[in-house]
């Protein structure tokens, strides 16, 4: 039976993908002439980015854990074929069209662009506070398993013998000897830090914990930049995970975003309660809303600061950062990277951010 339909048929007129679709369209076509600049106009047709960008964005709102299964997805799902505009007699494109473009994307910031764009748009519409935001912290799983975190030195043995592997695999037509997948490694007493140890899969990723009690685990830090109206994120950033990379990018994001503005006020948890923190952000014409860590110590936050209204009314909203960082660990299945080193992981946190503004911004749009 041949039935003439489009695809945009299928998708329901109140849908909210529709709005999403319609914000993250207006932002590509601001970023046109920078696609223009990154691919040649002769040789080979390429993806298109756009099309890969747009397809980041469905694995997120829709939670695909994969890029192979997105495009087993993009066989038969008609939603997806309509949002990437693929036509209904077109071939899906093969997952390895991410990983061949996917250089080329983290070399022009290309994700980076994307996500500011958003935010721009959602500033042009009057969504975002000018006033009042707030930072916070949490950690990625890094792509490595404990198993590889090893000895500085056997990391180096141990990657000489997997090129000379490869090598003598690739002599023979790929058909070398193979280890064992899952050697059995026991730990016990053996004492590992980042300074003598690092893994073999991932060395960018760190042994870290946040608290007394949790399991170290590698990992990376990712940092939240939040304004306090509608919970919009300004920006998201991945770094190595150590005790102060949270104060630090907190210091980043705000000089590289907010600094220039009038007076605003910045609220953060007892993490953030230090004596150079604070004077930091009062150098820069910042009024910190820290939470007041008193646990056998003094804060850096006194009365000049608590006796105002607006410290309450921060510390109740900067709350709400933990609801993205929730949203982008389940939802968006961003609780362990998939990617191995620093720059691919957060090439996949500023396009997750962006899937969080614009399902944000399409909302508060509605509304």
């Amino acid at each position: 039976m041949i039935i003439l339909r489009n695809p945009e048929d299928f998708v329901p007129q109140g849908h909210p993908i529709r709005a999403v679709k319609k914000l993250a369209d207006a932002a590509l076509k601001d970023l046109s002439p920078e696609f223009d600049r990154m691919y040649s106009a002769i040789g080979r047709a390429s993806i298109p980015p756009e099309v890969l960008l747009k397809a980041s964005l469905l694995m997120a709102l829709y939670t695909v854990r994969s890029e192979r299964l997105f495009c087993e997805q993009l066989g038969y799902n008609l939603l997806f074929r309509w949002f990437l505009e693929v036509p209904m007699e077109g071939e899906p494109f093969d997952a390895s069209s991410f990983s061949k473009n996917r250089e080329r994307l983290i070399e022009h910031d290309v994700a980076q662009q994307f996500f500011k764009t958003v935010v721009e748009h959602a500033r042009a519409a009057a969504l975002m506070s000018s006033d009042h935001f707030s930072v916070d912290g949490t950690l990625i799983e890094a792509w490595a398993s404990m198993k590889s975190f090893q000895a500085k030195a056997d990391v180096a043995e141990a990657s000489r013998k997997a090129r000379n592997k490869r090598k003598a695999s690739k002599d023979k037509g790929g058909k070398g000897p193979k280890g064992p997948s899952n050697p059995t490694v026991n730990f016990r007493g053996e004492k590992r830090s980042n300074e003598t140890h690092a893994s073999k899969t991932d060395p960018e990723a760190k042994l870290y914990k946040k608290a007394e009690g949790e399991r170290a685990k590698l990992c990376y830090g990712a940092h939240a930049l939040m304004e306090n109206r509608n919970g919009l994120l300004l920006d998201l950033r991945m770094s190595p995970a150590n005790g102060t990379a949270e104060r630090e990018q907190a210091l980043n994001m705000l000089r590289q975003e907010l600094l220039g503005t009038k007076r605003i006020t910045v609220g953060a948890d007892k993490a953030y309660d230090t004596r150079d923190f604070v004077k930091s952000c009062r150098d820069i014409g910042i009024t910190p809303h820290v939470a007041q860590n008193n646990t056998n110590r003094s804060s850096a936050i006194d009365e000049r600061t608590t006796q105002h209204p607006g410290y309450s009314i921060s510390q109740q909203v900067r709350k709400r950062i933990e609801e993205i960082f929730g949203w982008v660990k389940t939802v968006g299945n961003f609780r362990k990277t998939r990617y191995k080193g620093q720059a691919k992981t957060q090439h996949a946190a500023y396009l997750v951010g962006t899937a969080y503004n614009l399902l944000r911004i399409a909302k508060l749009s509605a509304a």
